[in-house]
């Protein structure tokens, strides 16, 4: 904190360029880039009269179209900053070699790392893919707008309050240094004595609970407000695959809830549930944070495969080959990826048994996420497929996720990723 003090003291002449560390300035040179970007942005709006149509046709806007634009905006704006960290972390590892540090000190250098994942993650993949499902999905199943709109409001600007909160950490305080899920005892409060792991355990929980009731919404939304005569089997393949994501965000994110609150009660008040002491086990932590994050892969990659089914039909000129058969591995990958979570850790420990049966079970979800490729592949056969942008795009998904899959199944093998790790 003390570091920003000094940039504060710095703009207003108490204090003397010689007198900061060498990496000082280009923070002061970030500082001033991004506060100028702000004021010139706001004196636009100010001139232009544009704060009353943005507060009522946008802010307080409650449908579901405007409402998904603006998740994507927001996804947009933050990936800039992700990306603008990934520049940062490259150009360190770059420059510093031999006696050259880099501009980045290890201090700052460990925020931005964990400031990128967290980004990447909560502020750029989750917003995108809400954003489009809530967009997109009343359109398809002929619904007016969302169950509750009001709630579909609340829940984008919780998450947009949880990604100011990171965005802020880094100018009032810092950032976590752990890592974007946190481990401890890194994250505990003896390796973390400042206030870097509670803004991050704050911005997660803010956006959590909002990611959480835009699930509640959507779920509501899809099972109890299609047009008349849509059944389930009748639904969009999209709409489908944005089920299954909102059923698995109802699922995962009160655990991702529960293990944050854990991890501030021992910072906070002295418990003991992820510590070496009183009976905690930090790998508790991991165990429960897995939970979450094994099926928060496939939130963000379910509706993804909706979007490539779509766009497969589309530019082949054919109806989806398989449809029921695309709807049941969904399903099954739904069910399946609550079952994996172990395999992030085989390491830990845990003995034969538990390890064969997450291996096992990482095992068969191959088997309905490869279904998925030859059902697009089938669909392409014999159409008039138009290589346009889009289809070009998920050519490349289907050949770079074949490769990743095939690495994947081969890593499932517990005696192997033990030996890998």
């Amino acid at each position: 904190m003390s570091d920003n003090f000094d940039l504060i003291k710095l703009i207003f002449g108490r204090l003397s360029l010689e007198a900061i560390p060498y990496h000082e300035p280009i923070l002061i040179g970030t500082f001033a880039a991004v506060a100028l970007g702000g004021i010139v942005l706001l004196a636009l709006l100010t001139k232009y009269r544009l704060w009353g149509m943005l507060w009522r046709d946008w802010f307080t806007s409650i449908d579901h179209k405007r409402i998904g634009i603006m998740y994507i905006v927001l996804a947009i704006v933050m990936l800039l900053r992700g990306f603008s960290d990934a520049i940062m972390m490259r150009a360190q590892q770059a420059i510093a070699f031999g006696d050259n540090p880099g501009f980045l000190p290890p201090h700052h250098y460990d925020q931005v790392f964990t400031a990128h994942g967290v980004i990447m993650i909560f502020f750029v993949a989750m917003p995108l893919v809400t954003g489009l499902m809530n967009y997109v999905v009343p359109l398809q199943i002929g619904a007016r707008d969302v169950a509750f709109p009001f709630l579909n409001n609340f829940s984008f600007w919780m998450t947009t309050f949880g990604a100011l909160l990171v965005m802020a950490s880094l100018f009032v305080g810092e950032f976590a240094r752990t890592g974007w899920l946190a481990y401890p005892p890194l994250s505990g409060i003896l390796y973390s004595p400042d206030v870097g792991v509670d803004y991050y355990i704050w911005a997660l929980q803010v956006a959590g609970v909002g990611t959480l009731l835009s699930g509640i919404n959507l779920v509501v939304t899809i099972v109890k407000m299609r047009a008349p005569g849509m059944n389930m089997m009748k639904m969009p393949v999209f709409t489908w695959t944005s089920l299954c994501t909102n059923v698995l965000i109802v699922a995962a994110f009160p655990v991702l809830t529960a293990v944050l609150a854990m991890l501030s009660l021992d910072r906070v008040f002295g418990t003991n549930f992820f510590t070496n002491d009183m009976g905690g086990n930090a790998m508790m932590y991991v165990n429960l944070i897995w939970i979450w994050g094994h099926p928060e892969v496939y939130i963000l990659v379910l509706p993804a495969f909706g979007i490539f089914s779509e766009i497969v039909s589309t530019f082949s000129g054919k109806r989806l080959f398989g449809y029921t058969s695309m709807v049941y591995a969904t399903v099954v990958i739904t069910i399946l990826s609550y079952l994996v979570w172990l395999h992030h850790f085989f390491t830990m420990g845990s003995g034969a048994s538990v390890n064969s049966f997450f291996g096992i079970t990482t095992m068969i979800i191959s088997i309905p996420t490869g279904a998925k490729i030859f059902n697009w592949l089938f669909t392409m056969y014999r159409g008039r497929i138009r290589f346009e942008v889009p289809m070009l795009w998920t050519i490349g998904f289907m050949i770079t996720f074949v490769i990743g899959g095939m690495t994947g199944v081969l890593l499932a093998v517990p005696p192997a990723d033990f030996v890998l790790h």
